[in-house]
């Protein structure tokens, strides 16, 4: 006989699908969690993914009213306890169990509603606005899991792990400059219009960057040991890429997308693991 248990399996297999196909990096790091908590993590990639896709993808469709769509069905998951869409039953699960607010939700749709209509970001206050709806509360939204109800640890690492999905949000940004501007016609770092993508942009952008590893790093530390190996990973692997891009010279940051060989990402993943035995994280 058929049962929710058996639907909320095959949702869960879903989000798991989802995140492992679109980024192989963040699901190895997520591998490395507490197996038990490693389905929520997924569930949070998984609605935070779908609706990236409809703003940077699904171009020949109507991008405005299926991200209006999408933001519907997921509240209406949140608040029915269900929903036909695997990716958001499983969301809507995660939420439930770990009580993510929806002011979090709210926030993260409202920057991927404002991809839709901003082109280039004027000022730093609207830059940062954006980066807390789309990065920083991804991290909030992670944090509630890993520190399954207790209030007290998540208020104390909450500016920790704003930091960590800031900094892994403007790597993003920096490596991903050529196809943002080419494809998508987008350039979210302010100043990057008036005065192109120089040298001195370049290494303000880096200074940025460095501010928000430096202060994420501390709160690795803090985190309970269900997350801390695998959230330590997902850092170094974005540090390497930052490092290697702060070698790079602003024209070719500018011509092509700079990666992390496969086989270096396993170097990295070694290198974390012996740190963390000699308690060096």
């Amino acid at each position: 006989m058929n049962t929710v248990a058996q639907f909320n399996t095959f949702c869960s297999k879903c989000s798991d699908s989802l995140t492992r196909g679109y980024s192989t990096s963040f699901y190895s790091a997520i591998q490395l969690l507490r197996r038990d908590i490693r389905d929520p993590i997924c569930a949070i990639y998984g609605m935070v993914r779908l609706a990236d896709e409809i703003v940077d993808t699904f171009h020949s469709f109507d991008k405005e009213g299926l991200l209006t769509d999408f933001r519907n069905d997921t509240f209406k998951a949140i608040k029915a306890g269900i929903s036909l869409n695997p990716i958001l039953q499983n969301f809507q699960l995660a939420v439930h169990k770990y009580t993510i607010a929806d002011d979090l939700i709210n926030a993260f749709f409202d920057s991927m509603a404002k991809d839709l209509t901003i082109a280039t970001y004027q000022n730093e206050s609207d830059f940062k606005n954006y980066i807390y709806g789309s990065a920083e509360v991804v991290g909030l939204m992670c944090l509630n899991v890993f520190c399954e109800g207790d209030r007290e640890l998540f208020n104390s690492l909450k500016k920790y792990a704003k930091a960590l999905g800031s900094a892994f949000q403007k790597v993003n940004f920096l490596r991903d400059l050529q196809s943002d501007i080419e494809d998508l016609e987008r350039s979210y770092f302010p100043s990057f219009k008036s005065s192109g993508f120089n040298t001195a942009l370049k290494s303000k952008i880096e200074r940025d960057i460095e501010d928000d590893f430096k202060l994420g790093h501390q709160g690795i530390k803090k985190l309970p040991l269900n997350a801390r190996f695998g959230v330590y990973v997902a850092y170094r692997y974005y540090l390497a890429l930052f490092e290697k891009l702060k070698r790079t010279n602003s024209t070719l940051v500018l011509e092509k997308r700079i990666r992390i060989p496969n086989h270096m990402k396993m170097v990295i993943v070694l290198k974390a693991g012996l740190r963390s035995q000699l308690n060096l994280i």
